[in-house]
This record gives structure tokens, sequence and C-alpha cells, in this order.
């Protein structure tokens, strides 16, 4: 049955009571502005961060994923992290992890960490390191408020690192308040295909 948009609404509001008081704990006691994935606590958000505004916070949720080495497609679990400190630039870490069909979990799957950042013209720049070996740059710019477009620019990988072609990837924040994207990747043929896709729900923020 297909919610109205009043219904949605409601929902992220009701959804919001239950994580606005709850962000990433801090590691130690430093000298700096504490990360923080709640814009209601911590640093204000840098006035050259607003186009990305909507994604931060704490995202967790499940997938569909295909592995180019076994062509299998997969299911997965993952967490999205997305804070910042005052800075000009997010913070952004990924996990995942390989799930069976009734949700269990299997295995570890991919690692992620890195930064937006966003020109005054409003140009995404997005360094991303992956734990399989290999750093991606891509460049986008927003699609509207609540979503972003990016695609490789450089790909490098270390001398074990898996081998992965350029990528293309949307964000966006659905009807219901959750972060949904899309991946696609150039696979051998040189063609972009699907590789990853997932919808999430925020948990802090």
């Amino acid at each position: 049955m297909t919610r109205s948009g009043n219904e949605a609404i409601s929902d992220a509001e009701e959804r919001s009571k239950e994580t606005a008081g709850l962000n990433v704990p801090a590691v130690g006691d430093l000298p700096l502005p504490t990360d923080t994935a709640n814009l209601r606590e911590g640093p204000d958000l840098h006035p050259g961060l607003l186009a990305l505004l909507p994604m931060v916070g704490v995202w967790e949720g499940t997938g569909e994923g295909f592995n180019p080495l076994t062509g299998d497609d997969y299911q997965f679990g993952q967490q999205i992290i997305v804070s910042h400190d005052g800075g000009n630039y997010l913070v952004w870490q990924s996990r995942s992890w390989i799930i069976d069909g009734e949700g269990a979990y299997v295995r570890p799957d991919l690692r992620e960490s890195g930064f937006w950042r966003i020109s005054d013209d409003d140009e995404i720049e997005l360094c991303l390191t992956h734990a399989e070996g290999s750093i991606e740059l891509y460049y986008g710019r927003p699609l509207n408020q609540t979503s972003w477009n990016v695609t490789t620019d450089v790909t490098i990988r270390t001398e074990t690192g898996a081998h992965t072609g350029g990528a293309k990837r949307l964000y966006g924040l659905v009807p219901d308040g959750d972060l949904a994207y899309v991946e696609e990747r150039v696979d051998t043929d040189g063609d972009l295909t699907p590789r990853l896709s997932a919808k999430l729900r925020r948990v802090i923020g």
C-alpha cells in the first residue's frame, strides 16, 4: 500500500523523538570539538555544509549487493555514521556485513571511511579509503535539497588491493525519512552495472 506524504512526515517526526537525544560516544578528552552525529548537540555545522546537512546522523539497515568475483547476489546489513566537528567537511564511516535469508550475521563485508566536502558553487568532493585496499575520489552535485549524485574521478589501489572499476553513487532521503542509495560500478567489460543498494533508518540524530 502506498503511503501518503503526510503519513511519511508524521512517521519521521515520531521516529525523531526516539533518535533526537542520542549521539555517537566521545573517545578520550581532547582539546578539540567532539565529533557529533546529532545536529542538536556539539559544535554548529559549518555554514558551507548546508547542502549536505540532511545526511548527518547514524543510519542502519539492510541492502542487496552483487559480488563480481562470483557473479552472485547477496544481502547485507550496514551502518553509516555521518558526523562533523564544526570544520568544513563531514566525516564518513561505513561498515557492512553479509547476512543470510533470515537476516542473521554471516561475516564482515565492505568497510570504508572518508570525508565529504562541498565548494561554494555546490561541487561535491567525496574522498574514500576502502579496507580492501583502494582510495577513491568522487565529484558530483546535489540534485536537490535531499539527494546527491557523485561519480569517481580517480581510483587508486594498493599492490594487494582488490581491483575495482570506477563507480557512480546516488544518495537520497526518501519520503519516510530513510537514507537510500544505489551504487553502480564499472565491470571488467567496461560497463556500468549495479553493485550495491540499501535503505537505512536513522538511529541517531
